[in-house]
């Protein structure tokens, strides 16, 4: 038996999320489709994340076994004459027998897209926030630092997922302004259900004045999530590395 690692990339705007659906399409019953078809034998996925619905992924590694002896390089260019042209096969390799794309996985980052500008890009409506007014990009990055460490997240959570080990380290939070175009990008072990939406819709708020900009510490101790910003929506919201 083989255990295989996948590297992936696709546009989320046509997907109820990553994981298998029985009553909608998730980005996971494609690629299983797919995968059953070049292997002649019934595939399941071992996914890193799940992600929401709208939600897009620039890496997203998958694993899965098989004991069909096709060369890894040819699994890349077979499913990528398969696959819809909003998902693609980066790259495949053989992995260790004990390899997980979930549980092995020692980080991810995530980027969160603002398209800040007064006029909306018809080209870019499900691939990044439009927020019209100023950003004080500086400030927002600024406040971002009081998220950098080892916190319990509760208040960054979204309510009806929340978990009782709520604590997650993350590395780095920056912010690059390329000049209509704002990346929010953030690092960690691990993130909790809409927790970066959560904590980009904070960030809004602060510069909305909606907030303080030293209000985060507050908000991280009070465990409540009604204290902190809006969620904003998935169509920003990338998966864009995965660390092991």
């Amino acid at each position: 038996m083989r255990n295989l690692k996948v590297m992936a990339a696709y546009r989320g705007t046509a997907y109820h999320g990553f994981q298998r659906q029985e009553n909608a399409v998730g980005i996971q019953n494609i690629i299983e489709e797919k995968l059953s078809g070049l292997t002649n034998a019934p595939v399941k996925i071992n996914g890193c994340s799940r992600t929401d619905t709208g939600v897009h992924a620039n890496q997203y590694c998958f694993s899965f076994e098989t004991e069909h002896g096709i060369p890894c390089g040819n699994i890349v260019r077979g499913m990528n004459s398969l696959l819809p042209d909003d998902i693609s096969i980066l790259s495949c390799e053989e992995a260790p027998a004990d390899f997980h794309a979930r549980y092995s996985c020692i980080g991810k980052e995530y980027v969160y897209l603002i398209l800040n500008r007064p006029c909306k890009d018809p080209f870019m409506a499900d691939l990044a926030l439009h927020y019209p007014f100023a950003l004080d990009t500086e400030l927002m990055e600024q406040s971002a630092q009081c998220f950098v460490g080892t916190h319990d997240f509760t208040s960054f959570c979204g309510t009806a997922n929340q978990k009782e080990d709520s604590v997650r380290t993350i590395e780095y939070f920056r912010i690059e302004n390329n000049e209509s175009l704002v990346k929010l990008i953030v690092k960690g072990d691990g993130f909790l259900y809409n927790m970066v939406r959560i904590m980009a819709g904070t960030l809004i708020f602060i510069n909305e004045k909606k907030l303080a900009p030293d209000s985060i510490p507050s908000i991280l101790a009070a465990r409540d999530r009604n204290l902190a910003g809006k969620t904003v929506q998935a169509h920003g919201l990338y998966l864009n590395r995965v660390f092991y």
